[in-house]
C-alpha cells in the first residue's frame, strides 16, 4: 500500500494538489478550499463555471457533504464501486466550484485513491489533465502533463478508457416523494445500464 506522506498531507493543507490513482483515470486532487480549488483550476485551465466532483472513502464520509436518500444508496449499491458520480444536495452551500448547493461526489474504489481521503477527507476527483486533452492512464504521466513535482504524485496506473458516469438525483418536486435520475454524462456505466435500472426501481 502506497504511504500518504506527511509531506504529501503538507501539500495540500498549504492549497497544492496531488495526482493519485483511480478506478478508471488518473485524479486530481485539492482540499475543497478556496486556495485549494484557486489552484487546481488554474494548473487544468479550466473554466470556473465547470465545477468539479469530490471523492471520499466512503458512504459514511460523503454524507457530511450531502443528502444521501436510500434511494442513492441502492443505486450505488447495485453498480461497481467507483463508476458513478452523484450531483446530490449539498448540506450547506459550498464553493460554486464545487456546485454550490449541488455537488457532485463519488466514492473511491482504488485502494489508493481511497485511502487518500481516509486520511485528508474529502478531495477533488476530476482527471488529472489539462482541459481539453485525453488523459493518460500513467498518474506519473498525467501529472507530467501539469508539471507536477514528484512529491505531489502518488504512482500507479489506471485501466483507463471512460471516466465514471455523472447522473444528477432529484427528488420529485411535484409529488415530493421518488426520485428522478438525470444523466449528466455518460461514464463506464452505459446510459442504457442505467435507464434499465430505473424501469426495474418503479
Amino acid at each position: 500500500m502506497v504511504e500518504i506522506t506527511a509531506e504529501l498531507r503538507q501539500i495540500l493543507e498549504d492549497g497544492g494538489v496531488v495526482a493519485y490513482p483511480t478506478s478508471t483515470l488518473p485524479g486530481l486532487g485539492c482540499l475543497p478550499t478556496k486556495k485549494g480549488l484557486d489552484t487546481l483550476f488554474d494548473i487544468k485551465k479550466r473554466p470556473v463555471n465547470q465545477p468539479v466532483s469530490l471523492g471520499v472513502a466512503s458512504i459514511k464520509q460523503a454524507e457530511k457533504i450531502v443528502n444521501i436518500p436510500q434511494f442513492a444508496i441502492s443505486l450505488l449499491d447495485d453498480f461497481p464501486l467507483g463508476s458513478l458520480t452523484l450531483i446530490l444536495d449539498a448540506k450547506e452551500t459550498l464553493d460554486s466550484r464545487l456546485g454550490g448547493e449541488r455537488v457532485a461526489v463519488r466514492v473511491f474504489a482504488d485502494a489508493v485513491a481511497k485511502k487518500l481521503a481516509e486520511v485528508v477527507g474529502p478531495i477533488t476527483a476530476t482527471s488529472a489533465n489539462p482541459s481539453g486533452v485525453v488523459p493518460s492512464s500513467n498518474v506519473a504521466l498525467a501529472a507530467q502533463s501539469l508539471n507536477l513535482e514528484k512529491n505531489s504524485i502518488l504512482d500507479g496506473d489506471c485501466p483507463g478508457g471512460d471516466g465514471s458516469t455523472i447522473l444528477s438525483i432529484e427528488k420529485n418536486r411535484v409529488t415530493n416523494a421518488g426520485f428522478s435520475v438525470t444523466i449528466m454524462r455518460e461514464g463506464v456505466v452505459p446510459q442504457a445500464d442505467v435507464v434499465s435500472w430505473m424501469r426495474k426501481m418503479r
